[in-house]
């Protein structure tokens, strides 16, 4: 008997004049959307995180349903274990570093959470960070305690919307070794959107094209 699919992603968005229709099934633990600026990554991304709501199809991750347009399934965003992050990191400027972390902190308070603070902060290189205020991170230093945070939510995906794409090259290239390692040690599903072939050729197992109101295997 064959595997389940990590991916079982088969469905359609439509927002006025914008259409676009995935159809992926893959094992890959981490898979990628490429395509040019537009074309509509981040709108799929928004449609598994239940931000938008497809209008058919079925999206189901890590053997867990979160959307059929035919059973009548469509779990709310919070309900979805979802870590997602953005282009941006859009921390709290109010808020020092260790408590833009702890904010993400959810979970069971009567069970161990599977991403410990400590943990994370090591798997990441921010404990010099902690205690300084984001007004003063650099742009890779921001996406890293972005990062930290998504991972403290107790995610059971992980969503990241062109993480580099606001960095410069050296900021990019200082950002990709946390990256991997991320996608080494915490064995989550990955989606990982990208315009940046190097970036895509270094963090994804499986790469998958997005345009022309549709999507290919790379």
């Amino acid at each position: 008997m064959s595997a389940a699919p990590t991916y079982l992603l088969d469905f359609s968005l439509r927002r006025g004049a914008f259409e676009r229709s995935v159809s992926i099934r893959s094992e890959r633990r981490v898979i990628a959307l490429v395509g040019d600026s537009g074309a509509g990554k981040t709108s799929l991304l928004h449609a598994i995180a239940g931000l938008l709501r497809p209008q058919r199809g079925r999206i189901e991750i890590g053997g867990r349903c979160l959307f059929d347009a035919a059973a009548g399934i469509d779990l709310p965003a919070h309900r979805r274990r979802i870590g997602y992050v953005f282009q941006d990191a859009r921390l709290f400027p109010h808020l020092d570093v260790r408590r833009n972390l702890l904010y993400g902190l959810h979970g069971d308070a009567r069970a161990a959470p599977r991403f410990q603070f400590d943990a994370v902060v090591d798997l990441l290189g921010i404990d010099a960070l902690l205690s300084r205020s984001t007004a003063g991170l650099s742009g890779g230093e921001m996406q890293r305690v972005a990062l930290g945070r998504a991972l403290l939510s107790q995610p059971q995906i992980l969503l990241l919307d062109e993480p580099l794409s606001m960095l410069d090259m050296n900021r990019r290239d200082e950002l990709l070794p946390y990256l991997q390692r991320v996608r080494d040690e915490i064995a989550l599903p990955m989606i990982y959107v990208s315009h940046y072939p190097d970036e895509v050729r270094r963090i994804a197992d499986e790469v998958h094209i997005v345009g022309d109101g549709s999507q290919r295997t790379a």
